[in-house]
């Protein structure tokens, strides 16, 4: 049960996001940023780099939810995915993207600087530096995301389909009016 009476009974984020859209809708609009706009990282693996955070902070709604998301726009889909949430380190995927799965979890393990030898390692794989920039802050706005939802004790989605649905939306759509999944509601 969530810590506060939200008016909706969304799960997760979008909970949250609905019941307060002076906050929901810039967080929204960061996750596009972040998750959608263009960048040297495709849609898919920066969906995967916000799963793989949400799992190491354990938070099952956003883990559940960005893996989804990236399964959808990964070869390999939803195996690709829960291979490299159990270990990115024996997963089919790039050199360079497993690099930089290593530099999101060290962000997600402490606030100081990722290691040299992440970023040496990151850069032997052909990461540039719009690609750890990148990293970094979808690693550092998915710890912020991922307490957001835990700390506030969010519910889950009573079934398994409110992935499929969102995973609909979002790669439709993207993310819009303030929240990830393109739910269009506002504060009762």
């Amino acid at each position: 049960m969530p810590h506060i009476a939200l008016n909706s009974d969304h799960p997760g984020i979008i909970g949250l996001m609905v019941h307060r859209p002076d906050t929901g809708g810039p967080l929204g609009d960061l996750a596009n940023a972040l998750l959608r706009a263009p960048s040297s990282l495709e849609p898919g693996e920066r969906e995967l780099i916000a799963a793989y955070v949400s799992r190491l902070n354990g938070t099952e709604f956003c883990a559940s939810s960005h893996g989804a998301f990236a399964a959808s726009q990964l070869a390999g889909g939803r195996e690709l995915v829960q291979d490299v949430l159990a270990d990115p380190g024996t997963a089919p995927i790039s050199g360079r993207l497993r690099a930089l799965l290593d530099v999101a979890a060290e962000v997600q393990s402490a606030a100081r600087p990722v290691s040299d030898r992440a970023i040496v390692a990151a850069r032997v794989e052909g990461a540039d530096d719009t690609d750890l920039h990148d990293t970094v802050l979808i690693a550092a706005a998915f710890c912020m995301y991922n307490r957001y939802v835990s700390g506030l004790a969010t519910e889950l989605p009573k079934d398994d389909e409110y992935y499929a649905q969102a995973t609909r939306r979002i790669v439709a759509d993207a993310y819009r009016a303030g929240t990830p999944t393109g739910i269009q509601e506002t504060a009762a």
